[in-house]
């Protein structure tokens, strides 16, 4: 890897490693596993995310700030859920008006949550396999949905595997992750629709839909994924990322397994065609499930 390609990660690592010495150990860890593929991804996100920074009047400094106040929020989410075994959240109105309503909040978290993106191991290896699933199925699709966009991050990586033969659609409950996104995917094909998903009616069916990490976020993950059967074509696939054992500020639903993730799947009458999964720490799966590590859980899902 060149200087090129580096030298912003590694002014991040730097600038946690002065701030949080403990979580910096962590980061430390996981980019020693990366090769020169990862590099030049995240230096290409990193290129566009400093543009969108210096656009708002921002620095990286800022952002860096903003990924550790999101950690510590993780910290103190998680010795709550070791304690109770449960999310502190339990309804979409108590999150709305924690986080997604509240802008001071909802302004360093989304930021927080592009740094995790190339920070965290298990966030980069399902990025991988969502890039895999996507090359298999390219030549089949024509009209794409991502529900719930984020920081644009995989639409980008779909519409530079299909092409611009397909039909993009991104719909976001959030007007600051849509913003975000806007200002992240460098292409004019994208359609924005800022609105409930529940309240989406399409002329046309979708031949793919992604959906990533959205399910943990509602009341009722069942409800949410029936919508997405209405919108998929009959031969079409749904891609989703959920993680088990999670706490956050803005989770609701609690999966404490993949099995419990499998269950919704098949009651909201989906089959799994294929799946994946990654614990968030680098452990035998014996030890990670007693101690209830957070794992990822991506699948590709088909109609019954």
């Amino acid at each position: 890897m060149n200087q090129e390609q580096t030298s912003t990660m590694n002014y991040i690592v730097e600038q946690i490693s002065i701030k949080n010495q403990l979580h910096s150990k962590k980061i430390t860890k996981n980019l020693a596993k990366f090769d020169e593929a990862y590099f030049k991804r995240a230096n290409d996100f990193l290129k566009r995310y400093a543009t969108l920074l210096q656009n708002e009047g921002k620095t990286l400094d800022y952002s860096i700030d903003c990924y550790l106040q999101m950690i510590a929020d993780v910290n103190y989410e998680s010795v709550q859920f070791l304690q109770t075994g449960e999310y502190t959240s339990k309804s979409f109105d108590e999150v709305n008006q924690r986080v997604y309503n509240n802008p001071s909040v909802m302004e360093y978290y989304m930021h927080g949550l592009l740094l995790s993106q190339f920070l965290w191991t298990h966030h980069y290896d399902i990025l991988l396999y969502f890039n895999k699933i996507i090359n298999q199925n390219a030549a089949h699709i024509n009209n794409y949905l991502e529900v719930g966009g984020g920081h644009g991050l995989y639409i980008s990586e779909a519409i530079g595997i299909i092409g611009d033969k397909a039909n993009y659609d991104l719909v976001d409950i959030s007007k600051s992750s849509l913003e975000i996104a806007k200002k992240m995917i460098s292409n004019d094909k994208v359609n924005y629709m800022l609105t409930d998903v529940f309240e989406y009616f399409p002329e046309n069916k979708y031949d793919f839909i992604t959906m990533g990490e959205v399910l943990e976020h509602v009341e009722d993950p069942v409800s949410l994924l029936k919508k997405l059967h209405t919108l998929l074509s009959e031969n079409g696939k749904l891609y989703i990322t959920t993680p088990t054992n999670a706490p956050a500020i803005d989770h609701i639903y609690l999966f404490k397994n993949a099995d419990d993730i499998r269950k919704v799947i098949h009651e909201a009458g989906f089959n799994i065609e294929n799946e994946f999964c990654i614990y968030s720490e680098d452990m035998p799966v014996e030890k990670a499930e007693k101690y209830k590590v957070s794992m990822m859980y991506a699948g590709v899902l088909t109609k019954k």
